[in-house]
């Protein structure tokens, strides 16, 4: 006579324990990780005027000015309280240029405290990120 093992209690187990670790790490990752605030701060510099304006603009909103107009796309504070960095992610073109070459005149990353790594170069404009806050 042949013994059956009865299989289902295990894998009703095995399921139960493999549900309920995937959802405690996904709870776990999601308080972790990090979220984009809703607004940024920038200062233009009218290279021709000698004028600074400070700007708001929602994430995700186009922004115009003068013969810009300025997206951001993202802005993270990070979690360090001694010196916190901020980073945005933005778009920026000049309306006045019609060639299809170059849809952007700046598509990229910047950096509060250091705008020389990833730098903004426009003949008339200059952009900096200043702060990010919801």
């Amino acid at each position: 006579m042949l013994l059956k093992k009865n299989i289902k209690p295990g894998k009703i187990n095995f399921l139960i324990i493999a549900f309920l670790s995937i959802f405690i790490i996904s709870h776990v990752l999601a308080d972790t990780s990090i979220k984009s605030e809703k607004t940024a701060e920038l200062s233009i510099l009218d290279k021709v005027s000698s004028k600074n304006t400070n700007i708001k603009i929602r994430v995700g909103e186009e922004f115009s000015f003068q013969n810009l107009s300025i997206k951001v796309l993202k802005c993270y504070n990070s979690k360090f309280d001694d010196d916190p960095e901020v980073t945005a992610y933005m778009q920026v073109k000049d309306n006045t240029m019609s060639s299809n070459d170059k849809v952007f005149v700046f598509n990229d990353w910047t950096f509060a405290s250091s705008p020389s790594i990833r730098p903004f170069d426009h003949p008339v404009y200059d952009v900096w990120l200043k702060k990010c806050y919801s």
